[in-house]
């Protein structure tokens, strides 16, 4: 029912909305929304999703500190229904989270509209450039609209939204940290690896990854038999069928949520589980990127540099440009043209352990010398509501 706007009666009116519309971008906002809670404690502060997932996360990291519900369709129905039942006083979208309905009707009623860690790639603009009669004045609903690069904000701007409206602030997702809990989940993680073992964690995979990373996996596990590779599908629906496929690929594989010791035996240990895959780049030796060997534009390898990991992306990590330009300029990351060179790589990190730990210096200290774009998006949304 929440996806055609009837929310639960028992939510608070009147507060924050922030919408995130999966996983990865809970996580990012993580920062951003324990600001809110602090600086204000008597606003209803109400987290949206898209995904099944996005709202497991939400309950995973804010519990009952928040409301949460899922965003309804963005058609005008249910964003009225959705609208006269929460009545926010403003609502934070984030990247290119662009809601054409919603957000013409957040103008009429005026709620207070703030963009947050605006992407925009050049990538991108193609596609909405053929839609710029609509584009146009979603964008300039917005009373600011805060970018992740400069490229970021020259791109909002080309598509039509107002230049004085459109401000630098950095990437939410560089203000990450390392809190009791998630050590706490390395702890119990740790506990389950009965001997002292390398790990190889191929992070948030998709279709097609796994075969690729299985295939490069037994050109030197042989002569790396204490390496245990840990593969963390991107989706759940697909736990079962990656651990199918490493089992008929002829690896021993375990999955995390039997709860079982894994022992020197077992090749693959899957992490069929929500909210562990940051404190698994703990344990890891070496963190690959699921994603950036494909088109799906790579995933975020800032969790794995906070814990001073070496990463390895593919050749596709379009999703995350400016901060692999960031990396890649501090020697804080290894970029790869096709599976063919994964073989090698793998067994040079493997053998080097200065390598590793320089390569995951060099990208812990990119993580500290850019945070801070939450508490301009805190400032900017204190200004909107004043």
């Amino acid at each position: 029912m929440e996806r055609l706007g009837f929310i639960p009666k028992n939510m608070k009116k009147e507060g924050i909305i922030v919408h995130a519309a999966s996983v990865g971008e809970v996580i990012a906002l993580k920062a951003f929304i324990e600001k809110l809670l602090v600086n204000y404690p008597n606003t209803p502060i109400t987290i949206t999703t898209f995904t099944p997932t996005g709202s497991a996360q939400v309950k995973k990291l804010f519990a009952a500190k928040v409301q949460h519900c899922y965003l309804p369709i963005d058609s005008l129905l249910c964003t009225w229904f959705f609208l006269s039942s929460l009545k926010p006083k403003t609502i934070v979208f984030m990247e290119t989270e662009l809601w054409p309905n919603l957000i013409a009707q957040c103008k009429n009623r005026h709620i207070k509209l703030l963009l947050v860690n605006g992407r925009l790639s050049t990538k991108s603009m193609n596609s909405y450039q053929k839609l710029q009669w609509l584009i146009k004045p979603t964008l300039n609903a917005f009373d600011k609209i805060l970018t992740q690069s400069q490229i970021n904000q020259n791109n909002f701007v080309a598509l039509g939204g107002e230049e004085l409206n459109c401000e630098l602030s950095g990437n939410l997702k560089f203000d990450i940290s390392i809190n009791h809990s998630v050590i706490e989940k390395q702890t119990e993680l740790a506990k389950y690896i009965e001997t002292p073992r390398q790990l190889w964690v191929i992070a948030s995979t998709h279709k097609g990854d796994e075969a690729l990373i299985l295939k490069s996996f037994k050109q030197f596990y042989k002569r790396h038999p204490d390496l245990l590779l840990v593969i963390v599908p991107r989706h759940p629906e697909r736990f079962n069928e990656v651990a199918e496929l490493c089992i008929n690929e002829g690896f021993i594989t375990q999955k995390r949520s039997e709860n079982t010791a894994v022992n020197a035996s077992t090749h693959v240990w899957i992490l069929d589980t929500l909210g562990e895959l940051m404190p698994m780049c703990a344990l890891a030796s070496v963190v690959t990127m699921g994603g950036s060997f494909s088109n799906i534009g790579g995933h975020n390898p800032l969790e794995p540099a906070l814990f001073k990991k070496p990463v390895i992306v593919g050749p596709d990590m379009s999703n995350f440009t400016e901060v692999m330009e960031q990396l890649s300029n501090a020697q804080g990351i290894i970029q790869l043209n096709n599976t063919e060179q994964l073989t090698d790589m793998m067994t040079t990190l493997l053998q080097d352990d200065d390598h590793r730990n320089l390569l995951g210096e060099n990208a812990y200290a990119v993580v500290l010398q850019n945070q801070g774009a939450s508490d301009k998006s805190l400032a900017c949304l204190a200004q909107l509501l004043a």
